[in-house]
């Protein structure tokens, strides 16, 4: 019954509209009446549910998320992004299809920069698609690529959703970021081979091929930006600092670069960069605040032993569960965005992947993989939302071009559920 009473007031206040942080309340508050009136409480308390939201905010690792989007702000502003498909352009532009491998390479480049999915999709479609449409390449599957490569922002560090994960889920975020490094990159390989089945038979002109000189100037230009994803790693691998701080330096990074060195990044421009961090900031921790007090009633109500007897059928065998679980976060990240999904489903799911004894650093980068697909599939699908308004295009045309991408993200996903060593192991390497 207590799990009746989770799901529907949860979905109940989400069909009122009631925005998602407010509908967590919801639920919270109806949990807590619900079992205040069987006696799993004392007393129906909201001064509890207020203490319960400030701590939630109260979390020294959540710092990393205004400086990782600050960064992000201040790479776009500042040029880094445009010399990181320059970059792309001079060493694999002259191929047939050139332009999508471009996309496909800065994109990596770009999700070890930010950790925004919609921060990088939204800089690559505005630089890509007006050349991609003049080029002649079809403007629905140039913005599928574009949006594809996007969500490979939050699985290789530095990833926002592994911070997010981390604090709700209880589990080291330098050891998440070390260990979405390898799942980063065969996504944004999976992507480039699908790009060359669907292209291969496009009568589009490759680009021209950069002698030698104009490769070396580009990679020179560019290798500033490059540096930075070496310092956020290295500096975490050989302990030099935090995730947190992590974040710091690279938006010192990011801003010393685009102010003093490139001279694009005007200090007029700094209040609204700094406007924009800050209220996706406080949307986030305003929805992880709401979110740590529905956690903590539903680690109360004993949600997730309710949830395991229903899982019961699959707790002998690891994969088999591991694959219910990642159809069931497909399903759910249709109708909800990333941050919502991982909020909600992380005090459900946990305990039961450590009853089951799957290792917990396995388990979140194949769910913040899982919940960024969710952002490439429609209704709600974020990022392509966000690229459909770039290229302008409507969302069933992009539907149509992303496809063969969600497909090989998918296939990509699963494959690391057969073979979990692509995640660990490379990890226990990181960590050495």
């Amino acid at each position: 019954m207590t799990v009746a009473v989770f799901i529907l007031s949860l979905l109940g206040a989400m069909a009122l509209g009631m925005p998602i942080a407010y509908s967590l309340l919801v639920c919270a508050l109806a949990l807590m009446a619900y079992m205040a009136g069987t006696g799993g409480l004392p007393e129906f308390d909201s001064q509890i549910l207020a203490q319960r939201f400030v701590d939630g905010a109260d979390n020294f690792p959540l710092l990393a998320v205004p400086f990782f989007l600050l960064a992000g702000e201040f790479m776009n502003a500042g040029g880094l992004s445009r010399r990181i498909v320059n970059l792309a352009m001079a060493w694999v532009g002259h191929f047939r299809g050139g332009l999508g491998y471009v996309a496909v390479m800065a994109a990596i480049i770009m999700a070890s920069l930010s950790g925004s999915a919609v921060a990088d999709t939204a800089a690559l479609a505005a630089l890509l698609i007006p050349m991609m449409r003049k080029a002649g390449y079809d403007v629905g599957r140039s913005a599928g690529l574009i949006a594809a490569g996007g969500i490979i922002a939050p699985v290789i560090p530095p990833s926002i959703g592994f911070i997010i994960f981390g604090v709700a889920a209880n589990v080291s975020i330098t050891k998440l970021f070390l260990a979405g490094i390898v799942p980063g990159i065969m996504m944004g390989v999976a992507i480039g081979i699908a790009w060359w089945w669907v292209a291969r038979r496009d009568q589009v002109q490759p680009g021209p091929r950069m002698n030698l000189r104009e490769r070396l100037r580009a990679t020179r230009e560019g290798i500033l930006a490059l540096a930075l994803p070496v310092i956020i790693i290295g500096g975490m691998k050989f302990g030099v600092f935090t995730p947190t701080e992590a974040a710091v330096v690279a938006a010192v990074y990011s801003f010393a670069i685009g102010a003093f060195v490139y001279r694009e990044l005007k200090f007029s421009r700094l209040y609204g960069l700094i406007l924009t961090a800050g209220k996706t900031t406080a949307v986030i921790m305003f929805l992880v605040a709401a979110a740590m007090v529905s956690a903590w009633l539903i680690t109360v109500a004993n949600i997730p032993a309710e949830v395991a007897r229903m899982m019961e059928p699959f707790m002998g065998n690891k994969m088999l569960l591991m694959v219910v679980l990642m159809l069931l976060v497909i399903v759910v990240g249709t109708a909800l965005d990333f941050t919502p999904t991982v909020l909600i489903l992380t005090p459900v799911l946990m305990p039961l992947v450590r009853q089951a004894g799957i290792d917990p650093v396995y388990f979140g980068v194949l769910f913040i993989m899982n919940n960024a697909i969710g952002l490439i599939t429609p209704p709600v699908g974020t990022v392509l939302n966000v690229v459909c308004g770039v290229a302008r295009i409507n969302m069933d045309r992009a539907f149509k071009g992303v496809l063969p991408f969600l497909l090989a993200q998918v296939v990509v996903l699963f494959l690391l559920v057969a073979f979990p060593p692509l995640v660990l192991v490379p990890m226990k390497w990181f960590m050495s």
